[in-house]
C-alpha cells in the first residue's frame, strides 16, 4: 500500500484499489431506490468486446423480458453504442436516460432483463460487469493495469446510508462479482489491506 496525497492506494498484482473501496460503505437499497441506476444517466453501462458478444448470442433468450422501447433501441442501435466520452456502452432508448436492457416490474420497478434470465436460468450471461461492480468502476492503466475506484452517484445516496447503518463495506458488498472478475486470492489480499486500514 502507498499513501498519497490522494489516499491509501491498495496495489494487488497489476491492479490498484483506492481506500474509498475499502473503507466506504455501501448497501443497495432496492425498495427505496426501485432500480434507478437502470434509468437514469447521461450514457448507458460500459460494455467490454466480449460482452458485446455475450450481449448478442443471448438476446433471443432475454429479449421477450425487455420493454418494447427497450428491444427497439436495441434493435436500431445494435447491441451497443459510443458515448460522449468514446467508451462502449449499452444503448439508450432514444430521448431518454434508460438502458435497452430493462425489465419493468408490476409495480413500475425496474431491473436488468438480462439478470433476470439468467436468474431464471434462462441465459449464460449475467449482464455487464460495470452493473455487477457499480459502485466500483474499473479505469484501464496505460501498460496493461487496472484502477478500481469508487464512482458516487447522488441517486445512491440510500445505498451509502443503509452500508453505513448495517456497517457493510463496498467491497463486501460486492464480494461476488468481485471474486467472479478478479478471483478468491485478490478479493482475500484486499479484505486484509482494508482491515489493516480501518484500524486507528
Amino acid at each position: 500500500m502507498a499513501r498519497e496525497d490522494f489516499g491509501t492506494i491498495i496495489q494487488i498484482g497489476d491492479i490498484l484499489v483506492s481506500e474509498e473501496v475499502a473503507l466506504e460503505c455501501f448497501c443497495c437499497d432496492y425498495p427505496v431506490c426501485k432500480g434507478r441506476c437502470c434509468v437514469e444517466g447521461e450514457c448507458g453501462a460500459p460494455v467490454s468486446e466480449e460482452e458485446i458478444e455475450l450481449l448478442e448470442r443471448d438476446y433471443p433468450d432475454y429479449s421477450a423480458l425487455m420493454t418494447p422501447s427497450g428491444r427497439q433501441a436495441a434493435e436500431s442501435k445494435g447491441f451497443f453504442e459510443i458515448d460522449f466520452e468514446g467508451d462502449t456502452v449499452t444503448p439508450l432508448v432514444e430521448g431518454s436516460g434508460e438502458c435497452a436492457y430493462t425489465f419493468t416490474t408490476a409495480d413500475g420497478a425496474k431491473l436488468c432483463a438480462i439478470e433476470k434470465c439468467f436468474l431464471e436460468g434462462k441465459c449464460r450471461f449475467r449482464k455487464p460487469s460495470s452493473c455487477s461492480l457499480y459502485p466500483i468502476r474499473i479505469t484501464r492503466l496505460t501498460g496493461g493495469g487496472l484502477a478500481l475506484n469508487l464512482h458516487r452517484w447522488d441517486i445512491c445516496k440510500d445505498a451509502f446510508e443503509k452500508g453505513r447503518r448495517e456497517k457493510i463495506r463496498v467491497y463486501e458488498f460486492l464480494r461476488e462479482p468481485l471474486v467472479e472478475q478478479f478471483g478468491e486470492e485478490f478479493y482475500s489480499m484486499l479484505s486484509v489491506a482494508a482491515n489493516r486500514l480501518s484500524k486507528p
